[in-house]
C-alpha cells in the first residue's frame, strides 16, 4: 500500500481537477447558452447560463484555494448541485417538448427498419430514442456531479491542513 498523499499534493490535485472541470463547464455551457439565445430559445438559454454560472462558481473556488483561502472548497461543493439542477432542468424541458431532428437520407432505411422491429412509427421511434438518451444523460449527470461532490467533500480536511 502507498502512504496517503500529503495535504499539499491533495490541494494541488483538487485545484487541477476543479480548474479543468470549471473551465470546461463554463465554456461548454456558455456556448450552449449563446447558441440557444441566438435561436431564441429563452428557457434553454437560461439553463445554459445557470450551468455556466456553476462553472464560474467552481473557478471562483479554485481562485480562493490558490490564495490559501480554504473557503474555496465551499464554492467547489456548491457548484455541483447547481450544475446538476441545470442539467436536470434541461432534461425535463427536453422531455416535455421533444424536438426530433430530421433524419439523414443515408439513415432513413435503418431507422425505418428499427422502428418496424419495435412496432412503432418512425416519429414514435425517434421520440422513444430521444427519451432514452435524455434519461441516460440525467442518470450519468447525477452520477458525475455526485461523484465530483464526494471528491471535493472527502478532501476538505486535507485542504484545511
Amino acid at each position: 500500500m502507498r502512504p496517503p498523499l500529503l495535504p499539499a499534493e491533495v490541494l494541488a490535485r483538487v485545484v487541477r481537477v476543479a480548474r479543468f472541470d470549471g473551465l470546461s463547464v463554463l465554456v461548454l455551457a456558455g456556448t450552449f447558452a449563446l447558441l440557444k439565445a441566438i435561436d431564441q430559445q429563452a428557457a434553454f438559454a437560461v439553463i445554459g447560463l445557470a450551468a455556466a454560472g456553476a462553472g464560474a462558481l467552481e473557478l471562483h473556488g479554485v481562485n480562493q484555494l490558490g490564495h490559501a483561502d480554504t473557503r474555496g472548497v465551499r464554492w467547489l461543493l456548491a457548484s455541483q448541485p447547481i450544475l446538476l439542477a441545470a442539467v436536470l432542468a434541461y432534461c425535463a424541458l427536453r422531455l416535455k417538448s421533444p424536438d426530433v431532428p430530421p433524419i439523414p437520407e443515408a439513415l432513413r432505411s435503418l431507422v425505418a427498419f428499427s422502428a418496424g422491429q419495435l412496432g412503432l412509427s418512425v416519429e414514435a421511434y425517434l421520440r422513444f430514442v430521444q427519451q432514452i438518451t435524455i434519461s441516460v444523460l440525467a442518470i450519468v449527470s447525477a452520477a458525475v456531479q455526485g461523484g465530483m461532490f464526494l471528491y471535493y467533500w472527502r478532501r476538505r480536511s486535507a485542504i484545511q491542513q
